[in-house]
């Protein structure tokens, strides 16, 4: 039976079923009792039900962006994307998650390619498959949390779920004459000396990362504390840091370590936000005239070239990849034909 109290100006209504309380204040004893009685069936009839049955989408999706995605590296995109998924599907969100199934994935997959209205009107335009699987692996991984950690859910949603297809990957190669000299000059680089100018930085971040493989990130973090040119290391934090509990130490190049060497003694090496480099590098690319080129191709070209060196397992050391498949097809990038050349 409900407990009722006297608080301030009313009455205080506590409820116990089980493990399970609840309480709040009322100005009348009317309406605490009213109250007492309907909660109190309500964690009754509560009480018998899986926990599926009790917890929505939505509320499985908002712990897991505080308990979770809170502790990764990419903490503040991932929560923007639930955020986002919660506010324009409202009809998934809202379901208990015993109700969350295949078909229920399929339509949100099929929506989120196709475009669609969202409830407060906006025009969603579709997107690629590559960021629908983005935002497959998250939820995915927050089902997966939910039923084994949490024990909310009894079911796998993604069991027999097909993935977006996603294109081929990238084969996009750097070329050192036609491309990277052009754009380090028109970012105004001057080879040996400590860039002045954002532009410059961004054009040292650059040659760093055709150097090294280090993705753009990881090069703006690098300062006093995560650079050590005596040992040819450099410390970073990763995505995955929250499961590992320990950085990522990166072998660097000579080549690397040379670059570098103008930037070590600072504080912070580089002072350009991620944003800026991108728009910036853009720019620089655009007005020399090459096209299709990333920044991030800088990876990708470096793992190539250092895999003439190196055997497979300190390749994947260098670049952090625990699944050699993703390194193979998507980060190796030599043409059949320049191999036939080395055979």
């Amino acid at each position: 039976m409900a407990s009722i109290t006297p608080h301030k100006d009313g009455y205080r209504v506590q409820v116990k079923v089980g493990k399970e309380r609840d309480s709040l204040t009322f100005r009348t004893m009317r309406e605490a009792k009213t109250w007492g009685a309907t909660r109190e069936a309500e964690l009754r009839a509560a009480a018998g039900k899986p926990e599926s049955e009790k917890h929505t989408v939505g509320a499985m999706l908002t712990r897991y962006s505080e308990e979770i995605s809170e502790k990764k590296e990419g903490a503040r995109h991932e929560q923007l994307r639930i955020k986002a998924f919660i506010r324009d599907f409202p009809n998934i969100s809202g379901l208990l998650l015993g109700q969350l199934t295949t078909p229920v994935l399929g339509k949100w997959r099929d929506a989120r390619l196709a475009g669609f209205e969202a409830p407060d009107g906006r025009k969603v335009v579709k997107v690629a498959p590559a960021s629908v699987q983005r935002d497959v692996n998250w939820l995915r991984n927050a089902c997966s949390v939910a039923r084994l950690e949490w024990h909310w859910m009894q079911h796998n949603p993604f069991e027999g779920f097909r993935h977006p297809g996603e294109g081929a990957p990238r084969d996009r190669r750097v070329d050192p004459w036609r491309e990277v000299r052009p754009i380090v000059r028109a970012l105004g680089y001057v080879s040996g000396k400590a860039p002045e100018t954002k532009s410059q930085e961004v054009a040292l971040a650059w040659l760093v990362a055709l150097r090294s493989a280090m993705r753009a990130g990881e090069i703006l973090t690098l300062g006093d504390d995560t650079l050590n040119l005596a040992d040819r290391t450099a410390t970073v934090k990763h995505k995955m840091q929250y499961q590992t509990k320990k950085p990522r130490v990166i072998p660097l190049t000579r080549h690397a370590v040379r670059l570098l060497k103008p930037v070590a003694g600072k504080g912070r090496c580089f002072t350009v936000g991620s944003d800026s480099l991108a728009t910036l590098f853009r720019k620089a690319r655009d007005r020399v005239m090459v096209e299709g080129l990333h920044f991030h191709d800088s990876r990708a070209e470096a793992l190539t070239r250092l895999a003439r060196k190196v055997d497979v397992m300190t390749l994947a050391k260098i670049s952090g990849h625990k699944d050699l498949k993703m390194l193979l097809d998507v980060y190796y990038r030599e043409s059949a034909k320049d191999i036939a050349a080395r055979l």
